[in-house]
């Protein structure tokens, strides 16, 4: 009995840490195995797709086509507008291409079937910048110079220059944090003690 309950909670931490951490995906472009081709109207182009979809830095593309017949060329933004084939920056001819979305910003395909772009046969996807947590206090902003006339006795100059007091800073990332790492400490007793 002791060592199923181990196993089981062995195997909960493992996939607690699995599905926790991985975040990237595997994208089959257009979302079905004939995808990459010329598209029969506006409303069967990749972009579409691509305009409906969510991307993120580490996701991979996908495409499954005939090798023989075409191929994916990672183009710049230009050549991606003009369709020009003939300076890629990656070509993939293999008809299983698995491209790594390694960056936040636009990625631009084109067919390298000619004039098959010109048809439409090209893809735009933007990949979304990662989140950036708040790591801590805002510098402040450059003291304003303060006029006093006018200004009631109460408070002296060196006391109005003090300025507002800082405001408390958030502590989510240290919370985010400690709940992952509690889970984690509590999988891992419950695998060692139960």
């Amino acid at each position: 009995m002791a060592c199923s309950s181990k196993t089981v909670s062995t195997s909960l931490l493992f996939l607690f840490f699995l599905f926790g951490f991985s975040a990237a995906k595997e994208l089959l472009v257009g979302g079905k195995i004939d995808a990459w081709k010329v598209p029969s109207s506006e409303a069967d182009s990749l972009n579409r797709w691509a305009e409906k979809s969510r991307f993120n830095v580490g996701d991979h593309l996908v495409w499954k086509y005939d090798g023989g017949k075409d191929s994916v060329l990672q183009v710049n933004k230009e050549d991606y507008a003009n369709c020009n084939i003939s300076n890629p920056i990656e070509e993939y001819k293999d008809g299983n291409t698995k491209v790594k979305l390694d960056r936040s910003g636009p990625f631009y395909f084109i067919s390298g079937a000619k004039g098959h772009c010109e048809k439409g046969q090209k893809l735009t996807v933007v990949v979304i910048s990662p989140r950036r947590r708040y790591r801590g206090v805002s510098p402040a902003p450059s003291p304003a110079v303060l006029d006093y006339s006018g200004v009631s006795p109460a408070l002296s100059p060196a006391e109005l220059e003090q300025g507002p007091a800082v405001a408390p800073t958030s502590s989510a990332p240290v919370v985010q944090t400690g709940f992952v790492m509690v889970m984690g400490l509590l999988a891992i007793y419950v695998g060692f003690f139960i």
